[in-house]
C-alpha cells in the first residue's frame, strides 16, 4: 500500500490514542474508527500497524533508544517488520531519520536480551522460567508474535465437518481439518465469514481448537445436568449443547450481562433448546446455590490473565502485572471452590484457563485438591484416548502455540467421590 502523509498521520494518531492501554486495544481501535470516518484501505493499514507495533513493542522501544514516540515506533515497525523499504518511506522522514532507520534494519536480534527477542516483559519471562527453559520461552515468544489462524467449530447437529470443508474449499478457501479436535476446521488467511451462509445458519462458529478440546475433557452426555460456570459469550456452552444433542439441561452462568447478550444471537443460530443463559451477581449467587449437589458436569473456564491469547491480543502482556496475577489467583480459587459444590457424587469438574502461568494453573488445582479431599485428579491424556483424540498430554492439558498451533490453554479434570 502506498504510504502517504495522510495515512502516516492516521496511523500515528491511532497508536497515540491506544498506547497508554487503559482498555483493551481492540476496543480502543473501534472507538478510533468511530471518530475517524476513513476508507477500508486506511482502516486495514491502521489496524495492521497498531497490532504489529504491539506485537513487537519490546524490540521497537529498544530500537528507538529512549525516543519511542508513536511516530518513531510506526516508522521502525514498517521498515523492520512490514516489508516496506527505505525508498517508500523517505518522503515521510525528517532530517537524519533515514540513517536511524538503516541502523534499525541492521540490529541483530540474536544479540538482544531474551525479553526483547521473545517480545515478553521481563516479569513474565521470570515467571515462565519456573516451568520452561530459555529456549522454550524464546520459541513460545516467537510463536506469539505471529497472528493466530482462524479456527471454526462445526455444529454437528446441523452439518458434518467433511461437508463444511467441501463447501469452504469449493469457494477457494484453504481449509483443513484441525489435527486434534474432530469437529474443528482451520482456515489460512482472514476470510470475512460473518456473512457466510455456514455461519449465518449456525453450522459453524469461530472457536480456537484449544477451546474445543476443553469440551472433550468435560465430555457431557445426553440428558445430563451441565453447568458452564464462566460462560462469557457462550462459545464453549454452545459446543457442550451440541455434544448433548440438545438434550438434558445446560446452564451458562456469567456475571456480565453484555457477554450473555452476545450469546443470544449465537444460541438462536445454533438450534439448541437445552441451553439456559443465567446472569449471576457472583460465584455464590442464590441461582447457583439451589443447584448444589445436582449437577453431573461443571466447566470452570476461569477469569485469568489471558496470556495464552497473545497471538490475538498482544496488548495483554502490557496490561497485566505480577500484582494483577495475584488478584486473579484469589478469584480463581474462590470460583473453583464455589463451582465444586454443584457436583453430585461421581460428577466431573474441569478447571481451565487461557494462561501460561503455573500459579494460575496447576498451583490452583493442587491447592483445591489439598483442601477438598473428596475430589481426585483424572488424567487428561486418558480421557482424550477414550475419545480417540491423538493428543499426548500428561495428567493435565497444557497447550502452547509453538507446540500445538492453538492458543495457550491449561485444563485439569477432577471427579467427586
Amino acid at each position: 500500500m502506498l504510504l502517504t502523509e495522510y495515512r502516516f498521520d492516521l496511523v500515528t494518531q491511532a497508536l497515540r490514542s491506544i498506547l497508554p492501554l487503559p482498555h483493551p486495544a481492540d476496543a480502543l481501535l473501534r472507538q478510533f474508527f468511530l471518530r475517524e470516518r476513513i476508507g477500508s484501505n486506511e482502516r486495514a493499514l491502521v489496524a495492521e500497524t497498531v497490532f504489529g507495533v504491539l506485537r513487537h513493542r519490546m524490540f521497537l522501544e529498544h530500537a528507538c533508544a529512549g525516543q519511542a514516540t508513536p511516530r518513531r515506533m510506526v516508522l521502525a515497525y514498517w521498515i523492520r517488520f512490514a516489508g516496506y523499504n527505505l525508498r517508500e518511506i523517505i518522503p515521510l522522514l525528517k532530517r537524519n531519520e533515514d540513517d536511524w532507520l538503516g541502523q534499525v534494519k541492521a540490529i541483530n536480534l540474536a544479540e538482544l536480551p531474551l525479553p526483547v527477542q521473545a517480545e515478553l516483559p521481563e516479569w513474565l519471562v521470570d515467571k515462565l522460567r519456573s516451568t520452561m527453559t530459555d529456549d522454550g520461552i524464546l520459541a513460545l515468544g516467537r510463536s506469539m508474535q505471529q497472528p493466530a489462524a482462524l479456527d471454526l467449530r462445526v455444529n454437528t447437529m446441523l452439518t458434518a465437518r467433511d461437508e463444511a470443508l467441501q463447501i469452504l474449499r469449493a469457494e477457494g478457501m484453504d481449509a483443513q481439518a484441525t489435527p486434534w479436535s474432530p469437529i474443528g476446521i482451520r482456515i489460512k488467511g482472514k476470510p470475512w465469514l460473518t456473512k457466510h451462509h455456514l455461519f449465518l445458519t449456525g453450522k459453524v462458529e469461530v472457536q480456537d481448537e484449544g477451546s474445543q478440546l476443553l469440551g472433550f475433557l468435560l465430555a457431557p452426555k445426553r440428558n445430563e445436568m451441565v453447568v458452564d460456570f464462566c460462560a462469557g459469550s457462550g462459545g464453549k456452552a454452545l459446543m457442550l449443547g451440541d455434544m448433548m444433542r440438545s438434550q438434558g439441561r445446560l446452564y451458562a452462568f456469567d456475571i456480565s450481562e453484555k457477554r450473555l447478550a452476545n450469546l443470544k444471537p449465537r444460541l438462536k443460530r445454533s438450534g439448541l433448546s437445552n441451553l439456559h443463559p443465567q446472569l449471576i451477581a457472583h460465584e455464590n449467587d442464590s441461582k447457583i446455590k439451589r443447584l448444589a449437589g445436582k449437577i453431573d458436569r461443571v466447566l470452570v473456564d476461569a477469569p485469568c490473565s489471558g496470556l495464552g491469547t497473545l497471538r490475538r491480543n498482544p496488548d495483554i502482556k502490557f496490561r497485566q502485572s505480577p500484582q494483577s496475577v495475584v488478584e486473579l489467583t484469589q478469584k480463581q480459587a474462590a470460583i473453583l471452590s464455589a463451582a465444586s459444590k454443584l457436583l453430585k457424587p461421581g460428577g466431573r469438574l474441569v478447571y481451565a484457563t487461557c494462561s501460561l502461568l503455573h500459579e494460575e494453573n496447576r498451583a490452583i488445582v493442587d491447592a483445591f485438591l489439598a483442601s477438598h479431599p473428596g475430589f481426585t485428579l483424572r488424567s487428561a491424556g486418558d480421557i482424550f484416548a477414550q475419545q480417540l483424540i491423538p493428543l499426548e498430554t500428561g495428567e493435565c492439558l497444557q497447550l502452547l502455540p509453538h507446540l500445538h498451533g492453538t492458543d495457550g490453554f491449561f485444563a485439569a479434570v477432577m471427579e467427586r467421590a
